[in-house]
């Protein structure tokens, strides 16, 4: 038995810790352990030795600055995670090992109409056809990381008003989905978890300050400070697309006038070029017609950036994030949507707040959201069952 503060329980101490640094980075120097970890250069080695020996981390040869170096991993048999994300008209699933890599991932459609019972179960029949894809034991499994479309409270696990699922509110998407599959979930809204993608494997990577800007159906961001996301004492934090721009503006469905969200959300936007580009247009299509040179998209994009701009303005007062990605399908207007988000930065924010920030598309594109889910589970599950060996083939839900 170890007693607190006893020689065997620091030692044990500093393994969680360095474990924990490399779960959460996926790969790292011994160097960059040390640094992250506060522990000496001496002490890594040798508890780096004592974990590849155990099994736990892999160590590869690697460089860093021109020398050589040595690359720690956790094993790629170590244990496994699984990301799931609903979206407005998708299912996707990733399954991914501890040390980062993703082993299999599929999408498919989605009924947005469809029963939170009857999306569940498609989730599980996806996430059984994945692992039996990748022949992985279920007994690995050490999480799931769950995204949903909508706000979670935080207390509860209950889903909250949402107009992209509506059958869905009032739900415990957690305890729904964990019954099913029999291993802790944890979750998370769909633009907290895109902001986890992009700082973990995208746009956001060497950062620990920034907001994550997805424009679909609904605008909202993911906040990330000091490396971790921001979710408010409610889970509500982030809701950017319901900051005031006109008091006199359109009616949102929030009951407020004028919110971010009635200038840039795919639902007013759309109309706006219906008269001249027809009634089945998409935001993925006036992205691309955009692109392609058609001024009239060409316009509606520069707006939806400017008023974005403002946004991202009041943030900057605010917060004051060293990074702004923009997320969703708008990203992929590149410079057409980010040159008009910095010219409005520019003219709203706190100079010197400005001149600190970067605006860039995210890297991930539709996969943000999903990849996110697999960081949100390897950021919760815990780091003794590793060094024990003792990963649960069953656990409760997380709620």
């Amino acid at each position: 038995m170890e007693t607190p503060g006893s020689q065997s329980s620091l030692h044990r101490a500093n393994l969680e810790r360095v474990v924990r640094a490399v779960r959460l980075a996926g790969s790292l120097t011994q160097a960059e352990i040390a640094r992250t970890t506060g522990l000496s250069a001496a002490t890594v080695s040798n508890i780096v030795r004592e974990l590849k020996d155990g099994g736990t981390v892999e160590v590869t040869p690697t460089s860093a600055g021109g020398r050589r170096a040595r690359s720690v991993s956790l094993s790629g048999d170590a244990g496994i995670v699984i990301g799931v994300d609903f979206g407005h008209t998708h299912l996707r699933v990733a399954v991914g090992n501890l040390a980062h890599q993703v082993l299999a991932e599929e999408s498919e459609p989605l009924d947005v109409d469809a029963s939170a019972a009857q999306g569940f179960d498609r989730a599980e029949q996806l996430v059984s056809r994945l692992i039996a894809a990748t022949g992985v034991d279920r007994a690995k499994i050490a999480g799931v990381g769950l995204g949903v479309p909508g706000p979670i409270d935080v207390e509860s696990g209950t889903l909250g008003s949402t107009s992209i699922l509506p059958g869905w509110t009032g739900t415990k998407p957690a305890e729904e989905l964990g019954g099913r599959l029999g291993v802790p979930v944890h979750v998370d809204n769909d633009a907290n978890l895109g902001a986890l993608g992009e700082l973990v494997w995208g746009s956001g990577r060497g950062v620990k300050d920034l907001a994550y800007i997805k424009v679909a159906s609904g605008v909202g961001a993911g906040l990330v400070i000091d490396g971790r996301i921001y979710r408010g004492p409610g889970g509500t934090a982030g809701e950017i697309g319901h900051i005031t721009l006109d008091e006199s503006g359109p009616v949102c469905r929030c009951g407020n006038r004028g919110c971010l969200e009635t200038f840039t959300a795919a639902r007013y936007v759309l109309p706006l070029l219906q008269s001249s580009h027809g009634t089945d247009l998409t935001m993925e299509r006036v992205v691309a017609l955009a692109r392609g040179g058609d001024p009239g998209c060409r316009r509606v994009i520069a707006d939806v950036g400017r008023h974005i701009g403002s946004g991202v303005a009041n943030l900057c007062n605010l917060l004051n994030p060293s990074r702004v990605v923009l997320g969703g399908d708008l990203a992929e207007a590149g410079e057409l949507v980010l040159g008009p988000i910095r010219e409005s930065v520019g003219r709203y924010a706190i100079p010197s707040a400005a001149r600190q920030l970067s605006v860039l598309p995210g890297a991930l594109g539709g996969r943000a959201e999903v990849l996110g889910a697999l960081a949100l589970a390897l950021s919760e599950m815990g780091d003794s069952t590793l060094l024990d060996g003792s990963l649960p083939a069953s656990a409760p839900a997380f709620t």
